[in-house]
């Protein structure tokens, strides 16, 4: 088994529920993709579900992608930049202020991962 490969000592309880609400929470069980098991445990120590922690790690990856593709324009404009030797005032300005945006939103960011860490840690 498993556990006894990981040495973890594993109690059973029992309890009994109504048929009605077993079926409902399997259905509950399938539509997310996880066990019975870690539904009643990660909702009884209130953590993350299994579906929810695959969902925030996709979100994590899908922004990353997102400032990745800003990164490669940002470069693709410095290369525009350095070829023509010049850059308009009114569009250094504007690409400033871009700059900073997206700084300040890469910030936001870096700490709602910093809390989304913290959540699935737990």
């Amino acid at each position: 088994m498993l556990e006894e490969n990981f040495n973890i000592e594993s109690a059973v309880i029992f309890f009994r529920i109504k048929s009605k609400i077993k079926k409902d929470w399997k259905k509950i069980c399938n539509e997310k993709n996880i066990s019975l098991t870690r539904l009643i445990i990660d909702s009884v120590e209130n953590r993350l579900m299994d579906d929810e922690r695959r969902k925030v790690l996709e979100f994590i990856e899908k922004q990353d992608n997102i400032f990745v593709k800003i990164e490669t324009n940002v470069n693709q404009l410095a290369k525009v930049v350095n070829g023509q030797k010049f850059i308009s005032e009114s569009q250094l300005e504007l690409f400033s202020k871009q700059l900073s945006e997206i700084a300040s939103l890469k910030a936001r960011q870096n700490k709602i991962f910093e809390n989304i860490y913290a959540l699935l840690s737990k």
